[in-house]
C-alpha cells in the first residue's frame, strides 16, 4: 500500500512539472522514461543526442546504458548534461558514471563552496580513447545511474553527446562557453616537429576563472574545488597562457581545462558578499557564464631560441671590443711618441685625445677669489685658464712636465713616509683631522665666501684613499651576505611552483616566457646580463684609470699630485660592483617576481643612485663627502622605509613619511649649505635663531649664492614630491622611492654642469658626445620601462592584463628591452662621471672653483 502511495504521488508530482522538459541541445528528441508498478531499479538503453526526462525517489534507481565504438585515431569525448529543479541541498539527486577504467559522481543541486547551489551541471566524461593505445573499434559501454534518497519523487532530465571536436590542433581556435558547473575541457597533442607551444586563453568577461594544462589521466580535475590538483593552472579574467615543453607531460599530450570560479574574490584580491543561489532563479547562474577562446600556437623553434641568447650577449661583446680597441690605439700612440722621443705635451694629449672643447665663456675674471688667498700669503695667484699649466701662460712654451710651479706657502704634505693604520685610522677620521696643527683651522677654509678644490683637499691623499676604497670592500661583503640567502630563496620559489604547478605564485609576463631547464622566463633572467657585462667593463675601466695615476704618483709626476680634481677610485669601484651586482639581484628577482621580493630588484638600485650622487659630490668635496659606514647605513635606512611603505602603505605611514623626509631635507641642506661645519645638538635651535637672524633679516643676498640656488631648487623639487606623497599615496611605494633618488641624482648633475660652464672650464668633445648618448639611451629606457608588462601590486589575474607578446626576436619583451637599455644607460652614465672633468687635469686646484 506504502508503495502504491508512493507511485501515485511520484507520478503527480511529473504531472506538475511537466514544464521542466525543455531541450538542452538544439534539434534534440525528447523521451519520457516511465517506470513499472513496483519497480525500483530499471535499466534504459539509451541513445546519444536524446534527452531523458525521468524522477527518481528513495529506493529508486534509473541507470542508462550508453555504447560507442573507441577510435584511437579520432578521439572522442562524452558530455553529459543533467538538470533538476525539484532537487535541493537536504534531498539531492546524486549521478554516477561507471566508465571501464574510472567512476565519476555529482549531484544535483552543484554546491561551490558550500553555499552556491546550481541545478543545471554539465561534465566531460573522461575519454578512453587516449589511454587504450593500440585498441581500435572496440565496444565501449558507459553507464550513467540516477538515484535520490527524497521521499518524494525528484524530476530530472539527462542528455548525453559525443564531442567530436574534442582534439585540438596546433594554431585552431576554439570558443565555447563555461560556468562554475559547467566546465570544459579539450585535448592536445604536440607534432612531432613542435617541442614547445604556448597555450593562450581570452574572454570579453571579466569572470573569474581557472585555466589548467592537466596529463591525459583519469579522473579529470574540472571542478573549482580540485581543478588545482593536478598540472599546470592559473587564474585569468580576460587573457592567460602557459608555455609547455614537450618533455613536461608524456609525449607531449594534455588537457587544456577551464572552469569559472563562484566568485571573483580570486582574481580581484576584495571579497563578496553573494547570496545563495536560489534553483529557480536562471538568472543567478547565467551571470556565472563566460564566454572563452582558446588556441595552441607553436613557440620559437630551438635555432630562434639559441639566435636569440646568442645576440644578448653579443651586443654587450661589442662594448668590449670598442673599448680595448680604443685602448690599445691609444697605447700605440703613446708608446710610438715615447720610441720617437716626441711625446706631446700634457695640454696637447688631453686636447687632442678628446677632441676639440666647449669653452664657456667666464662672467667674472677672478671666480671666488679672497682679498688674502692662503696659498699666497696675501698675494693674488696668477691667473690661469683651466686645462693650461700656469707656466704655458707666462714663459710661452713649457718646459718638462715635472718642473711646473708650486704652492709656495704651503708645505707639501705628498708624499710621505708610510703611515700605519689602524682601525681607529678609519672609523675616527670626522674627529683627527689628518692636518697639521700649525696648519689653518678647517672652520677657516670651509666657511669661506668662495671655495676652491684646494680648500676641501687638505687632508693626507692616502688616507683618504683608504676610506674611499672602503665602499668597494664594504660594498663587497654587504653583497655577498645579501645574494645568497636571495639566490636560495628564489630557488625555493621556482621549486615550488614546479612542484605545486602553481603559477599565480610568480608575476611573469606568460606571453613572453622562455623556459629553460627549471626557469620558467629564462628570457627575463638572461636579459640582466647587460648589467653584470657593462658593471665589469666599467670596473675594468676605473682599474685603468687608477694604475696609470698611480704609475704617475709613484714617477713624481707633480701634475697627477697637485694638479686636476684629487683622484679617488673607491667610489667609482663600488658603482661598478653595484652595477654587476644589480645584474645579479634583479635577475634573482625575475626568477619568480612577486610581492615578496620586489626588494631584491630595487635594493641595488637605491644604492647606485646614492653611490652616484656621493661621487659627484666627492669631486670637489673630497674631505668633507660621507664615509662608507654613514652612507651604506642610510642607504639601509632608505631600503627598510621602502618595504614598511609597500607592506603598510597607510596614510598614517604617508603622513609620518612625508614629515620625516622634510625635516631629512633640511638637515641635509644645512649640513651641505655649511660645508660639513653644521652640528645637530641641543644647540640647534638656538644657531637656526642666529642663522634666520643674520643671514636673513639682515643681510640682502645669501653668504654662498651657488649653493643657496642649488639647495632651494632641491628643497621646492623634494618638498613637492614630499606633498605629491602624501596626497596621491602611490601604490608602488618602491618606484616612488627610486624616483626620488633619480630626480636628486639628475638636479645635482645639471647643477653641477652649469656651474662648470659658469665657472669658464670646458667639457671635451667626446663627454659631450656621452651625455648625448646617455640621454637618448635612458629616453628610450624609460620608454620600455612605462609600458609595463606585470605588477605585482595587483593580483596574479589583473596583473595578466598587462602581459604582451614578445617585441625582438620572438625572444624579448618590453622589459627585457628595458633591462638591456637601461645597463647601456647606466654605463654612459657612469663613463660621463669617470670623464666629466678630464679638462682639468692640468689645472692648479687652487683655482678649480667648489660647487
Amino acid at each position: 500500500m506504502a508503495t502504491f502511495v508512493v507511485l501515485v504521488a511520484a507520478i503527480f508530482t511529473a504531472i506538475l512539472t511537466g514544464g521542466a522538459s525543455e531541450d538542452v541541445s538544439s534539434g534534440a528528441r525528447s523521451t519520457r522514461v516511465r517506470r513499472q508498478t513496483g519497480e525500483l531499479r530499471q535499466e534504459i538503453p539509451a541513445e546519444f543526442t536524446q534527452i531523458y526526462q525521468g524522477s527518481v525517489y528513495n529506493g529508486t534507481e534509473d541507470i542508462y546504458r550508453y555504447t560507442y565504438t573507441q577510435n584511437e585515431s579520432s578521439p572522442r569525448a562524452i558530455r553529459v548534461e543533467v538538470k533538476s529543479k525539484g532537487a535541493n541541498e537536504d534531498y539531492p539527486l546524486l549521478f554516477v558514471v561507471r566508465q571501464q577504467r574510472g567512476i565519476l559522481s555529482w549531484q544535483v543541486p552543484l554546491m561551490i563552496r558550500g553555499i552556491y547551489g546550481y541545478d543545471k551541471v554539465s561534465r566531460t566524461l573522461c575519454p578512453m580513447d587516449h589511454l587504450q593505445v593500440g585498441v581500435k573499434d572496440e565496444k565501449e559501454t558507459v553507464y550513467l545511474e540516477v538515484s535520490a534518497a527524497s521521499p518524494t519523487a525528484l524530476n530530472y532530465r539527462v542528455n548525453a553527446t559525443i564531442l567530436t571536436d574534442f582534439s585540438l590542433s596546433t594554431g585552431q581556435s576554439r570558443d565555447f562557453l563555461v560556468s562554475p558547473s559547467q566546465p570544459m575541457y579539450y585535448a592536445y597533442k604536440m607534432p612531432p616537429d613542435l617541442d614547445m607551444v604556448v597555450v593562450k586563453v581570452s574572454s570579453p568577461s571579466n569572470l573569474c576563472a581557472v585555466f589548467s594544462l592537466q596529463p591525459i589521466k583519469c579522473p579529470v580535475y574540472d571542478l573549482d574545488r580540485n581543478i588545482e590538483f593536478v598540472g599546470i593552472y592559473q587564474t585569468f579574467m580576460q587573457k592567460a597562457a602557459i608555455t609547455v615543453q614537450k618533455s613536461y607531460f608524456p609525449n607531449g599530450e594534455f588537457y587544456v581545462v577551464v572552469v569559472v570560479k563562484a566568485t571573483d574574490a580570486d582574481c580581484t584580491g576584495e571579497m563578496e558578499t553573494i547570496q545563495p543561489a536560489n534553483p529557480s532563479d536562471e538568472a543567478f547562474e547565467m551571470r556565472r557564464v563566460k564566454e572563452v577562446n582558446v588556441v595552441v600556437g607553436p613557440s620559437i623553434t630551438d635555432s630562434q631560441y639559441v639566435t636569440a641568447v646568442f645576440v644578448g650577449i653579443l651586443v654587450f661583446v661589442l662594448f668590449y671590443v670598442v673599448t680595448f680597441m680604443v685602448l690599445f690605439i691609444q697605447w700605440i700612440r703613446q708608446r710610438n711618441a715615447e720610441l720617437e722621443g716626441l711625446a706631446p705635451r700634457p695640454e696637447e694629449q688631453a686636447a687632442t685625445s678628446a677632441g676639440a672643447p666647449i669653452n664657456a665663456q667666464r662672467t667674472e675674471p677672478n671666480y671666488g677669489a679672497t682679498d688674502t688667498d692662503p696659498y699666497t700669503m696675501g698675494e693674488q695667484p696668477v691667473e690661469s685658464k683651466p686645462g693650461i699649466p700656469p707656466t704655458d701662460q707666462l714663459n710661452g712654451p713649457p718646459g718638462p712636465p715635472s718642473a711646473p710651479p708650486s704652492r709656495p706657502a704651503q708645505p707639501k704634505s705628498y708624499p710621505k713616509p708610510p703611515m700605519v693604520h689602524t682601525l681607529s685610522d678609519s672609523s675616527m677620521e670626522d674627529d683627527i683631522d689628518m692636518l697639521d696643527d700649525a696648519d689653518e683651522d678647517k672652520d677657516i677654509y670651509r666657511t669661506k665666501t668662495f671655495l676652491y678644490v684646494a680648500d676641501l683637499a687638505r687632508k693626507d691623499h692616502r688616507h683618504l684613499s683608504q676610506k674611499y676604497n672602503l665602499y668597494s670592500w664594504n660594498l663587497l661583503t654587504i653583497s655577498v651576505f645579501y645574494a645568497l640567502p636571495v639566490i636560495q630563496l628564489v630557488i625555493t620559489y621556482q621549486k615550488m611552483l614546479n612542484t605545486t604547478g602553481n603559477e599565480d605564485i610568480c608575476y611573469y609576463n606568460f606571453f613572453c616566457a622562455q623556459p629553460a631547464g627549471d626557469l620558467t622566463a629564462f628570457n627575463n633572467v638572461y636579459s640582466n646580463i647587460g648589467y653584470i657585462m657593462l658593471g665589469v667593463l666599467i670596473l675594468i675601466l676605473v682599474y685603468r684609470r687608477d694604475y696609470t695615476h698611480q704609475k704617475k704618483v709613484d714617477a713624481g709626476d707633480r701634475y697627477a699630485i697637485d694638479y686636476g680634481i684629487p683622484k679617488h677610485f673607491g667610489l667609482f669601484y663600488a658603482i661598478g660592483i653595484a652595477l654587476v651586482m644589480e645584474g645579479v639581484m634583479s635577475g634573482c628577482y625575475h626568477v619568480c617576481p612577486n610581492y615578496s621580493n620586489f626588494q631584491f630588484d630595487t635594493s641595488f638600485m637605491y644604492i647606485i643612485g646614492g653611490l652616484g650622487m656621493l661621487k659627484l659630490y666627492q669631486t670637489r668635496h673630497p674631505d668633507i663627502n660621507a664615509n662608507a659606514y654613514a652612507a651604506y647605513a642610510s642607504l639601509a635606512i632608505v631600503i627598510f622605509v621602502a618595504v614598511i611603505g609597500v607592506v603598510f602603505g597607510t596614510p598614517y605611514f604617508w603622513a609620518i613619511f612625508s614629515i620625516v623626509y622634510v625635516l631629512a631635507i633640511l638637515a641635509l641642506t644645512a649640513q651641505v649649505y655649511y660645508m660639513g661645519r653644521w652640528r645637530l645638538d641641543m644647540g640647534i635651535f638656538h644657531r637656526m635663531y642666529l642663522l634666520i637672524r643674520t643671514d636673513c633679516l639682515q643681510c640682502s643676498k645669501p653668504m654662498y649664492w651657488d649653493r643657496f640656488v642649488l639647495l632651494l631648487v632641491g628643497n621646492i623639487i623634494n618638498w613637492s614630491l614630499a606633498l605629491f606623497g602624501a596626497v596621491a599615496q602611490p601604490d608602488d611605494f618602491a618606484s616612488f622611492m627610486l624616483a626620488i633618488f633619480i630626480i636628486n641624482f639628475l638636479l645635482y648633475f645639471v647643477f653641477y654642469i652649469v656651474m662648470k660652464l659658469r665657472s669658464g672650464e670646458r667639457i671635451l668633445w667626446v663627454t659631450v658626445g656621452l651625455i648625448i648618448i646617455t640621454l637618448f639611451c635612458w629616453t628610450l629606457a624609460l620608454s620600455f620601462f612605462f609600458k609595463g608588462v606585470t605588477t605585482w601590486e595587483k593580483t596574479p589575474a589583473q596583473s595578466r592584463l598587462d602581459n604582451k607578446a614578445c617585441v625582438l626576436m620572438g625572444f624579448y619583451d618590453d622589459h627585457d628591452i628595458w633591462h638591456f637599455t637601461s645597463a647601456i644607460s647606466m654605463f654612459c652614465s657612469f663613463l660621463v662621471l669617470l670623464m666629466l672633468d678630464d679638462d682639468l687635469d692640468y689645472t692648479p686646484r687652487e683655482k678649480i672653483p667648489v660647487f
